[in-house]
């Protein structure tokens, strides 16, 4: 399978054996980077086994996702950040991120708790709050105009991923036709991830506030091991309920992607290119 995202002013694919970024520069030409990748079993132990792969699938996205935007942002004409300062950054926004979608929810609700006398409906308000803050979230940035351009990217990133699934022609004519959404993507992993964590959490009745901001952070590998198998099997079965699984996603997705310009697709295809080519 083939994924991606989108970074400044273009996009990054990946593949079982490479990488690739292709940006659109600021005078107009492309700038490709292509490198080999170690195949995840390689690298990871227990790469196949269900819901660990998960996990160790997150930890490697972010780290090749990190990576892609460092690039991405030098070729764009932004100014170079040295590997600290793009360490620290990431660091202080994983921490934020955690911190909003996380650990906020259950704060919030610990103060109208006592108007909520069955644990499980705390556990529910909180994972509904937690996506009230998600999708209030995105639509938010959305509102910021560079990050405008990034949906759009994010939108022709989907369509080339969907040209090889399809056995589609790689030209910018036959990805018109391609859908901006896609069941596997990113978007929709924050969402399972979001109601994931309420049933998870249930399990775990409704504690003290220590002991339950502990909780989320101990189980979050766990959430995240079963939304990617959540996704993953919404993402290649076409049993009705497979798809019903992953609608709200795609739904949610409306959002985080933008109509996409040729010129834009014409980056996605030079990434799909550079991909996919051999050694």
């Amino acid at each position: 399978m083939y994924g991606g995202q989108a970074v400044i002013e273009g996009v990054m694919l990946r593949g079982p054996h490479a990488m690739a970024i292709a940006v659109r520069r600021p005078d107009g030409g492309l700038f490709v980077h292509r490198q080999r990748l170690t195949p995840a079993g390689e690298r990871w132990i227990g790469w196949r086994l269900p819901f660990l792969r998960g996990i160790v699938a997150l930890v490697d996205s972010l780290g090749l996702g990190v990576r892609a935007l460092l690039i991405s942002a030098e070729a764009a004409g932004e100014e170079r950040l040295s590997p600290w300062q793009g360490a620290t950054i990431i660091g202080l926004a994983s921490i934020l991120a955690v911190g909003l979608f996380m650990l906020l929810p259950t704060v919030a609700v610990g103060g109208i708790a006592a108007w909520l006398t069955w644990p499980a409906s705390r556990n529910l308000v909180e994972g509904m709050l937690r996506l009230t803050i998600l999708v209030g979230y995105v639509i938010a940035i959305a509102r910021v105009p560079d990050i405008g351009r990034i949906f759009a990217y994010h939108g022709a990133e989907h369509r080339v991923i969907h040209l090889v699934e399809t056995g589609g022609e790689r030209t910018v004519a036959a990805a018109r036709g391609m859908p901006i959404l896609h069941p596997r993507c990113g978007t929709s992993f924050l969402l399972f991830v979001a109601a994931v964590s309420v049933l998870v959490f249930a399990f775990f009745g409704w504690p003290s506030l220590w002991q339950r901001v502990l909780l989320r952070l101990m189980l979050l590998p766990v959430v995240a091991g079963i939304a990617y198998e959540a996704i993953r099997l919404s993402g290649r079965s076409r049993h009705p309920l497979a798809q019903a699984m992953a609608l709200p996603g795609l739904w949610l997705q409306r959002l985080t992607t933008r109509e996409p310009g040729d010129d834009q697709v014409e980056v996605a295809l030079a990434a799909l290119k550079a991909v996919t080519s051999e050694d």
